[in-house]
């Protein structure tokens, strides 16, 4: 997707990990995506690099849907569908 569509995409679940590193952010996001119904929409935040490779690799194994990531200043925001 692009910059633009993730930007305008309806959030149900947004997760704020950019005060935890590595594995945190994926640990959060874990936790989160049980609190949404499949087919729904949740941001992750973080400021941890390894995150941006981390929860693409989580969603293909767990059958979610990466939809991309929006890089801000000093952050990244991290789209997935859950599967």
């Amino acid at each position: 997707m692009t910059q633009e569509e993730l930007k305008a995409l309806t959030v149900n679940k947004s997760v704020d990990a950019r005060g935890t590193a590595c594995p945190g952010p994926l640990l959060e996001a874990k936790k989160a995506i049980g609190t949404i119904k499949s087919g729904e929409i949740m941001e992750v935040f973080s400021a941890d690099e390894g995150t941006r490779r981390d929860i693409p690799k989580w969603c293909t194994k767990q059958g979610h849907e990466y939809l991309g990531t929006i890089e801000e200043s000093g952050y990244f925001i991290i789209y997935l569908r859950k599967g």
